[in-house]
């Protein structure tokens, strides 16, 4: 793990995390209307099956960025990052209890880890070298 950029080890946690995220949350609720059964995960977090299968899929994004080296690491990291950001301001301007897009329900404290995942990312891309510059440094 010593040799992995802080993107791939971004994409490699939060992949993971966010995949089991999405199953443990079809555990508290699978309802796919519009916004659906809405239930907290650990009475916190607010989500439905479409909640859900959003975690699950940002986090295989992350986990096929990790295996397919730095420069998908780091273009998913960034990616992620600005989305999660857009989405935590968004659910803000929408209010406890709001719906993205009218059927993925927020509240304040996943607007808060969607804004910390989206830094985090931000961050990780920005420590991360570009593949040309490490290119550059060992030739």
């Amino acid at each position: 793990m010593e040799n992995y950029s802080p993107a791939r080890l971004y994409a490699l946690v939060f992949g993971a995390v966010l995949v089991i995220a999405g199953i443990i949350g079809f555990f508290y609720s699978s309802d796919f209307g519009s916004p659906g059964h809405v239930d907290g995960v650990f009475g916190i977090l607010d989500v439905n099956a479409w909640h859900n299968i959003v975690h699950i899929l940002t986090g295989a994004l992350g986990l096929a960025a990790f295996a397919g080296g730095a420069y998908a690491a780091r273009t998913y990291a960034f990616g992620l990052g600005v989305v999660y950001i857009v989405i935590a301001i968004w659910g803000f301007i929408l209010g406890d209890g709001g719906n993205l897009l009218g059927f993925i329900p927020v509240n304040t404290e996943d607007n808060v880890l969607h804004l910390l995942i989206g830094i985090a990312g931000l961050a990780a891309g920005a420590a991360t070298p570009a593949p040309d510059a490490v290119r550059e440094r060992t030739a």
